[in-house]
């Protein structure tokens, strides 16, 4: 008999045809390390190759949605290998997340950022509170958006708005997000209000086409997300060897803004 129950990082509640996974590391606004996304990988997989579940709404716990990747866990990446293994394991996360033959759905609080928005992205509609904010600023440590970051944001801002929006690293509100068709829905009350209308509302269409059309697109751009992550992991090691880079992690630890000098 087990003297103490473990806490996951990833839940998942079923209730007939939708599945909630929740991101449940909350002490930390769901940042998300390697265990978190390893355990996350795994649920996703389960729930892609279970034939009763038709739809999966992505949550956090506690604060925030996720607050992107935990920043603190990078110190311990001290080996290209140990750096790849990280890149490799989020690629598959988000690829399995966008080409999974379900409707997905991020359901977004407080905030949902970096790699956070990245797997928000990947997701068949982004329903998020009016106070709730999103942001790829992976700029403010001298790296690049990863994550899949980079395809996801051109699909809905086209080229030139995704390399503004990455230079910038601006964190938008949600009602402006909606505006620039980066968040689907604003919830008017309640974001399990909102988020339960949705799910009603394409139980009352036929889930498998719907299913269908979006399997087609997805396939369509599975050699491009491809592409792209391969591209992203590439970078970024280029970008975790830059004096910013050292700069911008030291200035997040020591809570203060950092100084770049673009090298």
């Amino acid at each position: 008999m087990e003297s103490a129950s473990v806490v996951k990082s990833v839940n998942v509640q079923k209730d007939g045809s939708v599945a909630t996974v929740s991101l449940n590391r909350p002490e930390v606004l769901n940042a998300l390390n390697k265990e978190m996304m390893q355990e996350l990988n795994k649920e996703l997989k389960a729930l892609s190759l279970d034939d009763d579940i038709s739809i999966i709404v992505l949550k956090g716990n506690g604060g925030a949605f996720c607050s992107g990747g935990d920043i603190k866990s990078m110190f311990d990446l001290g080996t290209e290998k140990d750096f790849y293994h990280i890149m490799d394991c989020i690629g598959e996360l988000v690829m399995c997340l966008y080409t999974m033959p379900k409707l997905t759905i991020t359901a977004v609080h407080g905030a949902a950022a970096g790699l956070g928005f990245s797997l928000a992205l990947a997701t068949d509609c982004i329903i998020a509170e009016k106070d709730s904010k999103v942001a790829m600023n992976f700029i403010g440590i001298g790296l690049i958006p990863d994550g899949g970051g980079h395809f996801f944001l051109e699909r809905r801002l086209g080229e030139l708005n995704t390399m503004k929006l990455i230079w910038d690293g601006e964190v938008l509100k949600a009602p402006r997000a909606l505006e620039m068709g980066l968040v689907d829905i604003l919830a008017e009350g309640k974001l399990e209000e909102a988020v339960n209308a949705k799910v009603a509302e394409w139980k009352q269409k036929p889930l498998q086409a719907m299913i269908r059309t979006k399997k087609i697109l997805a396939e369509t751009k599975r050699p491009q997300l491809l592409k792209i992550l391969e591209l992203e992991k590439a970078s970024q090691l280029v970008m975790r060897q830059t004096e910013d880079h050292q700069e911008g992690i030291k200035a997040f630890v020591e809570k203060r803004k950092p100084i770049f000098t673009g090298k």
